[in-house]
């Protein structure tokens, strides 16, 4: 066994009730007639009292006590004052003899004839001790995990040499306790602690250097705090076991002291419970929750390994230690009876990875039939993404090409930062005045041309088109709309009926008329004869329009280069039809184009409404409307727009981090430099390649026409077995156009120039792979 701190061996003090009583008077001043024996472990704790009311505390310290840990004490007290005032902390009396407040010197003081011992008063708390843990409410619960989370932020800047001590219920220190196992009586608890133990070998021990470290309490559990009448810690007391260790260590002793005598899953509900308070103050890490489970196990372990130490070596009065010791054992009996890795899934809440087929045939029985098919012929098993690339439940990582939602990259950093700290603060409506929703109104509207000066905000894509084009019907008194052949634009029901790409062939809504812009590869003149005579037809069934939509990459009609000067037409022509235009900027925005920040600035055009959609919170649900507030004067007479949690101040803060990386990281000249090399790569790369007919696109939207060999005749065969060969190569594509031929390449604008290699690379092992390449 390790070496065990003196102080740990040497048995406590023996100071009557008549001494305590006296040195509280003759040593600290505290005028006291009678004194109570509290009990303690390894040191002596009594209430001093006068008159029978309560007058101050003693504590009698072991005669092995370094003065230096004693000294870490009144030191680490001072600093938490300092720190977190309003924390109960218990902060010692000086002794008659002392001068200086800022000396540690000054708080103990030696007494005793035979033998020596440092001595320490302490004023009275209110509340009481050693409460019932059982008893407690599940809002004390949630409060005493607070309380030790508060109490580690407060003592994170403190530091002290003897703090690098092991004591052996710290978990650093489960070797020691390995040693204490065969002071176990009972076979089944050592075998029980055993299997703890060696959980703590797999689990805990490879993951120890990455856990945050700091000095803790150590021990902040039922019997070193004292609580008021609703179970709320009221004073913090006993700082003799803390210690440099691993943050959760203190998480693991309140987790281990509160579900004490509870029954069945109650002690992981309570667990939860402390985790959900602790986690108010200060969130833990991905490893942390990995092993709190498994931390509090360890815990219990060493409790009864510790006890029963104690126990045999004359220590500890082992008729009381079997009381504890029993109590521990039910808690830990349950963990084990659960399983290790289903406990650690009910206290922190994630769920193992689940196999693929397991979760495909899950899917279908909860989703239904008409859900969007899975991706792939060998679905991707999203385990964590980053930037531009997403991994899988293997750890095999893949370049994603793909997801435009995911802004400025997956779990951008900035933007993740911003949704956990405002969701730490406030989420509510717009209803009542918070600042983020009007400064990212402000910021949006700062991009866009004069005119458009109100901002509308909602949560989806689908909404902001939904909402616009209640608008436009309202403005204009009309209810012709036109989009394009193959649109995408949104899923509610006003909208459907323009997203095309979503319909079977026999749905057609009279209301709505399609145009089909010219196909440059095809050697089709880019004019408006096409939109021209889709507002013919609208006019012949007495629908005049009161919209055209248009997504300004056309990426669900196969990605098109459409010029400014056929836009302008477009829309010169739609006003004097006496429509209003709409620019869904949900695919095209926040500068996928690599020239303007809106697709429709590239054109030149001032358009009537603009959309936004959950790309601006970079996949968290908000989108806005952009419009004119003449066309709200009217209106705002007969209702009011309202979406409960449209604008919230979480998605908020996730638009204005968004339009932060973008400008910080300077994000639009490295998509227009990036999707200028790419498109150059792959046209090199695929100059020999029949099957591939064009590439064409802007900044990060591109395609890549797939066609018959010697023929512009689309191949979606080809396109789909492409598709699937890259996923198999690391890369993730879709593909999008009316005959679903083209390779849709749509990144986050977290895709650099360093990526366009990986793709072309895996794009010409595809190929090559299909027998494709010539």
């Amino acid at each position: 066994m390790d070496s065990i701190d003196a102080v740990l061996t040497t048995h406590p003090p023996r100071f009557d009730e008549v001494e305590a009583a006296a040195i509280g008077g003759d040593v600290f001043g505290v005028v006291a007639d009678g004194a109570v024996n509290l009990g303690s472990e390894r040191d002596q704790t009594f209430l001093l009292t006068s008159s029978r009311a309560p007058a101050a505390v003693l504590k009698v310290s072991n005669s092995a006590e370094s003065t230096a840990n004693l000294d870490m004490e009144a030191l680490v007290v001072a600093h938490i004052a300092r720190v977190d005032p309003s924390l109960p902390v218990a902060r010692p009396l000086m002794h008659l003899a002392a001068a200086d407040p800022d000396a540690p010197l000054s708080y103990r003081a030696l007494v005793g004839a035979s033998q020596a011992h440092w001595c320490r008063a302490y004023p009275v708390i209110p509340g009481r001790l050693r409460c019932n843990p059982s008893e407690l409410s599940d809002r004390a619960v949630i409060a005493w995990g607070e309380t030790v989370a508060r109490l580690a932020r407060a003592m994170r800047g403190f530091s002290h040499p003897s703090a690098h001590r092991v004591l052996p219920w710290d978990l650093k220190a489960v070797p020691m306790v390995r040693g204490m196992v065969a002071a176990i009586r009972n076979p089944e608890w050592s075998t029980a602690v055993e299997q703890v133990l060696d959980r703590y070998d797999t689990a805990i021990a490879p993951r120890w250097e990455s856990l945050r470290a700091q000095v803790v309490h150590g021990d902040l559990n039922v019997d070193n705090a004292i609580v008021d009448d609703d179970g709320m810690i009221s004073g913090i007391i006993d700082f003799g076991d803390m210690s440099h260790t691993a943050l959760i260590t203190d998480l693991a002793s309140v987790i281990d002291s509160l579900v004490l005598d509870r029954t069945g899953d109650d002690s992981f509900r309570i667990a939860r419970l402390v985790l959900d308070g602790y986690q108010r103050v200060t969130p833990l890490e991905a490893d942390e929750l990995l092993v709190i489970s498994d931390a509090w196990a360890a815990r219990a372990a060493a409790g009864i390994a510790i006890g029963s130490w104690r126990s045999a070596e004359g220590l500890e009065d082992p008729e009381f230690a079997e009381r504890d010791l029993v109590r521990l054992y039910a808690v830990l009996r349950r963990i084990l009876d659960t399983g290790f890795d289903e406990a650690a899934q009910r206290v922190s809440g994630i769920s193992p990875m689940r196999s693929r087929d397991e979760l495909i045939r899950r899917r279908e029985d909860v989703f239904g039939p008409a859900a969007e098919p899975l991706t792939y012929d060998e679905p991707l098993l999203a385990h964590h993404a980053s930037g531009v690339w997403m991994y899988d439940a293997n750890g095999d990582r893949f370049l994603d090409a793909y997801n435009n939602v995911p802004c400025v990259g997956h779990a951008h950093p900035r933007v993740s930062e911003a949704i956990a700290r405002q969701s730490r603060l406030v989420n509510t409506h717009l209803r009542y005045l918070h600042p983020t929703a009007i400064e990212l109104a402000e910021r949006l509207l700062a991009t866009c041309p004069a005119g458009l000066d109100t901002v509308l905000f909602v949560n989806s894509g689908s909404e902001a088109n939904d909402l616009a084009w209640r608008l436009a019907t309202h403005v204009t008194g009309r209810r012709g709309a036109l989009c394009t052949h193959f649109a995408y634009h949104g899923i509610s029901e006003a909208i459907a009926p323009m997203s095309p790409e979503v319909l079977y062939k026999q749905q057609h809504s009279d209301h709505v008329e399609r145009w089909r812009p010219a196909d440059a590869y095809r050697g089709e003149h880019l004019d408006a004869s096409q939109f021209v005579e889709a507002l013919a037809r609208l006019e012949s069934k007495e629908l005049p329009p009161a919209a055209v939509m248009l997504d300004g990459i056309l990426q669900s009609d196969g990605v098109q280069v459409l010029t400014p000067e056929y836009v302008r037409d477009l829309a010169r022509r739609t006003h004097e039809a006496g429509a209003l235009w709409i620019a869904d900027e949900v695919q095209g925005g926040h500068g996928r184009t690599g020239e303007a920040m809106w697709s429709f600035q590239r054109f030149g055009i001032k358009p009537d409404f603009v959309t936004l959609g959950k790309p601006m919170g970079n996949g968290h649900p908000i989108a806005a409307v952009i419009t004119r507030r003449e066309f709200l004067e009217d209106f705002a007479d007969a209702t009011v727009i309202f979406s409960t949690f449209g604008g919230n101040p979480v998605s908020a803060a996730a638009g204005l981090a968004v339009l932060d990386v973008l400008e910080d990281e300077r994000v639009l000249p490295r998509v227009a430099a990036a999707g200028q090399m790419l498109r150059t790569a792959v046209r090199d790369a695929t100059r020999d390649v029949s099957c591939v007919g064009d590439v064409r696109g802007m900044g990060l939207a591109n395609g890549i026409e797939i066609v018959g060999p010697g023929s512009k005749t689309p191949d979606p065969v080809a396109a789909s077995n492409i598709k699937n060969a890259m996923k198999r190569n690391g890369v993730l594509i879709g593909t999008t156009g009316a005959a679903a031929n083209v390779l849709k390449v749509r990144p986050p604008l977290a895709f650099t120039e360093r990526e366009v290699p990986v793709f072309v690379d895996a794009l010409v092992a595809s190929l090559r792979g299909l027998d494709l390449a010539e």
